[in-house]
């Protein structure tokens, strides 16, 4: 089977052993210091309940994951006491972290007996450890893919290591302070070649609004809820767009809201040729109950007209 037909089809990976010691290492590094001598962090993940797994469809690598982390924290308080707590999370899945369908909850428990400092550290942890344990939770999916992605696909040619999807940067590390630092290293840039080129068109009906399944294509914060994997995406003519962790990327050309996107469009793929662009208008046809969409894609290069015309089915 060749590659580029054999990363079509499903695979998983189960990589819950691999998570659990992931969120012992990294949920312990959390460590947040406040006015004067305060200071609280994360000391020991209790316990990690639930599976994980990563998934591939499509050339896509999914995260599935739904776990109950349990913590024990700790931290100093004002007046130099000692103060000792747990927390748990009932939910970490990527339902939260790449869907959004809702918010983490925070169920928190002082064995330290109560006083003015300890209140006072005890509403300081509440209020800044979330955002620090979020912050890894985003990490999580990206390391995930990261780590074991490569044993999902199949490059097209031996001697070279990319895969569908594309390698996604995790999130810069959040300091103390709060401030945010990273360097990431610009790749080696590929010679841009000529190439022979179809064009291809799909069309689906969605029992749906048309402004809905225009604002589905577009809201950065709705897409993951189709691609169950990470976005980016500013809808104005020249903004950048990312689809399925990095797996096909590109530039708004045109909007118009409700009727039409017309993109620029590269799948991130060892068989995709360096540097070429097709070109994808998406338009939107409403009836009385129903929306027509209608993919054109020109500009795919020949001999991947069945591969692409798969990928597109995947929207």
């Amino acid at each position: 089977m060749a590659a580029s037909t054999a990363n079509w089809h499903w695979k998983n990976k189960d990589v819950t052993s691999w998570a659990r010691a992931w969120f012992e290492r990294e949920l312990t590094t959390i460590s947040i210091d406040g006015e004067g001598s305060e200071i609280v962090s994360v000391t020991s993940v209790r316990d990690v309940e639930g599976d994980v797994e990563l998934g591939q469809r499509k050339s896509k690598l999914i995260a599935i994951y739904d776990c109950k982390v349990q913590l024990e924290w700790s931290g100093t308080a004002s007046d130099g006491t000692s103060v000792k707590g747990k927390l748990t999370i009932p939910e970490v899945s990527h339902e939260i972290t790449l869907d959004r369908l809702s918010d983490y909850t925070y169920e928190w428990s002082l064995k330290t007996e109560s006083s003015p400092a300890v209140d006072a550290l005890y509403a300081f942890a509440k209020a800044r450890i979330p955002p620090a344990l979020e912050a890894k939770f985003a990490e999580f999916p990206v390391t995930m893919i990261d780590t074991h992605g490569k044993d999902l696909t199949v490059s097209a040619e031996p001697s070279r290591t990319g895969t569908p999807v594309g390698t996604p940067v995790a999130p810069a590390p959040v300091t103390n302070s709060g401030t945010a630092a990273s360097t990431v290293p610009k790749p080696a840039r590929a010679k841009k070649v000529a190439v022979n080129t179809s064009e291809i068109v799909k069309e689906a009906m969605f029992m749906a609004a048309a402004e809905d399944l225009y604002s589905l294509l577009t809201d950065e914060s709705r897409i993951p809820s189709w691609t169950r994997s990470g976005a980016q995406s500013i809808p104005q003519p020249g903004s950048p767009y990312s689809l399925f962790g990095g797996g096909v990327k590109g530039k708004y050309i045109s909007l118009v809201p409700g009727k039409e996107i017309t993109q620029t469009w590269s799948l991130q793929s060892p068989v995709w040729p360096p540097e070429h662009e097709a070109t994808l208008t998406i338009t939107l046809n409403q009836s009385s109950d129903s929306t027509t969409v209608t993919f054109t894609l020109d500009g795919v290069p020949k001999g991947l007209e069945d591969e692409v015309g798969r990928n597109l089915e995947g929207y």
